[in-house]
């Protein structure tokens, strides 16, 4: 039997529809949901993520706030830039795109946006809440991968989750999650001895890792759940034949563009080895967004006294 393909274009476009009359209500009450996007720079890839957020919010019906201060900007002068969010009304959720450039004190900024506008679930507030397993906002590509296996009624308690990958934004978040969703949790990370027994040992296998293809078929126990986080460009002739020759719509892509989008998963090995995958592009990152858009509902929700916490 195939494996089960996990789609995040799908539960994104649910989750949306969801969010959709909550809107509505909002606006009910005088209030219409506002995110601000901070983007310090001109980092190409930053500024794709913030386009698609942007387009996501305005699709919504939610108000976007856009600020692209210069590469040269201060810490001082970023953190004016976040007290003036924090005590505007209008704003429910504070987004600040990471990487910031290198004279910026990034956990300085982090600390700065108000916990309860932080759409990103990066404060040390809402951290310590996921830790504690109370409401908050959550890391909305951990948050977005719990989704997908939910609506897709993929069994977490009591099975063995592998989660490769110790970030701030994804691994440790992930592994709280399923944590509380009462899986037994193993992080892996660069300093992990034999990396390829631990991932055998998981019923879910989520790779988070940040390296090309590094997962491949002797990693993944047959019959696992593998879930895919990574976004890496290829652009070797070489390897995209390794890992897309038998997929000729990917070679065809890379013939037109000159490169081409992999996981941290061989793809083939995923599709033929699990008993259910995220493919890269759209699995994971179309959820990132739509919790995104999410937390910054329930926030409003929240400084309008129409929601709970989380």
């Amino acid at each position: 039997m195939s494996a089960l393909v996990l789609d995040g274009r799908k539960i994104s476009d649910q989750i949306r529809d969801e969010l959709r009359p909550r809107i509505d209500a909002l606006v009910q009450l005088g209030h219409v949901p506002g995110l601000a996007v901070v983007l310090v720079g001109e980092n190409p890839a930053s500024q794709i993520y913030v386009r698609n957020k942007v387009k996501a919010s305005q699709d919504l019906g939610i108000k976007s706030f856009q600020f692209t201060p210069p590469s040269s900007i201060s810490t001082e002068e970023l953190l004016s830039l976040i007290q003036s969010l924090n005590s505007n009304p209008e704003v429910d959720g504070i987004l600040v795109q990471m990487p910031l450039p290198p004279q910026i004190d990034a956990q300085k900024i982090l600390l700065a946006v108000d916990p309860t506008k932080d759409a990103d679930g990066f404060h040390p507030l809402n951290v310590g809440n996921l830790v504690a397993n109370r409401p908050a906002p959550r890391s909305c590509t951990p948050a977005g991968i719990l989704e997908l296996l939910k609506r897709n009624r993929i069994a977490i308690q009591g099975r063995h989750a592998v989660v490769v990958g110790r970030s701030d934004i994804v691994g440790k978040p992930m592994a709280f999650l399923l944590l509380n969703e009462s899986a037994t949790v193993t992080i892996c990370h660069s300093r992990t001895v034999d990396l390829p027994a631990e991932c055998r040992r998981a019923d879910i296998l989520v790779a988070a890792l940040g390296r090309a293809a590094f997962i491949t078929r002797d990693f993944i126990k047959p019959g696992a759940v593998v879930v895919d986080v990574g976004i890496n460009r290829v652009t070797d002739p070489i390897v995209v034949a390794q890992l897309f020759g038998h997929d000729q719509s990917r070679l065809a892509a890379f013939s037109k563009n000159g490169s081409v989008v992999v996981g941290d998963v061989d793809p083939r090995a995923m599709a033929e080895v699990s008993s259910a995958y995220t493919p890269v592009p759209g699995g994971v990152g179309p959820l990132t967004i739509a919790m995104l858009m999410a937390n910054t509902v329930t926030l409003a929700e929240q400084h309008c006294g129409s929601g709970t916490p989380g």
